[in-house]
């Protein structure tokens, strides 16, 4: 489990492709603190690291966490937001988070606000999956790319969020343009709150 308060960025060393899974491997400042088997949050993504050599670690993403996120489409060199499992004695800042992105989004606007920056994000709405909870509301959270954020002006497929000047650089948000493609995860409590209410009925 994870806040969505991202730690910061890793860099993307190596990818291979076997079969339908791709192994990544990374650099970031942390890898001689993490273990075989830890949890970590790839733009959202929570993958297990496998292997660790030197200053780089690896992960590996299957078929299904690629036809539902934004990895398969990583390039040596990317950058790649990274939060470690949250601690049980510590605060949580962002929101509830699992790691399980749920869909990609598009960004189609991207506005500069002396500093900060205002972004709107289309995906593709589905009814049915919005009675499950997947969708956002206003001030509500929704995490992309793996940062926990507060939604503003959604309709059903689309949100904006707003982008304080520490969050765009020590993110990935900086490489976000129009057209890029970013993984979203909408909030689990509506999620519990929209089957519970399918259960009532």
């Amino acid at each position: 489990m994870f806040s969505g308060i991202i730690e910061e960025f890793a860099t993307v060393k190596d990818i291979y492709r076997y079969g339908e899974n791709i192994d990544i491997t990374l650099t970031c400042s942390f890898v001689s603190e993490l273990k075989i088997d830890q949890s970590v949050s790839h733009n959202g993504v929570c993958l297990t690291v496998v292997k660790i050599e030197g200053n780089s670690y690896v992960v590996t993403a299957m078929k299904e966490t690629l036809d539902r996120s934004n990895l398969g489409d990583l390039k040596v060199g990317d950058h790649v937001n990274v939060e470690r499992s949250m601690k049980i004695n510590g605060r949580l800042d962002g929101h509830i988070v699992q790691g399980h992105v749920d869909q990609t989004a598009v960004c189609v606007s991207k506005v500069d606000k002396d500093g900060s920056y205002t972004f709107t994000f289309k995906y593709e709405f589905n009814p049915e999956m919005a009675k499950r909870g997947y969708f956002t509301v206003d001030k509500g959270s929704v995490t992309v790319n793996g940062v926990s954020l507060t939604v503003c002006n959604p309709t059903n497929d689309s949100f904006e969020v707003n982008i304080i000047p520490y969050t765009y650089e020590f993110t990935n948000f900086h490489n976000i343009e129009i057209g890029s493609k970013v993984n979203i995860e909408f909030d689990i409590l509506g999620k519990y709150i929209s089957r519970l209410n399918e259960l009532r009925s």
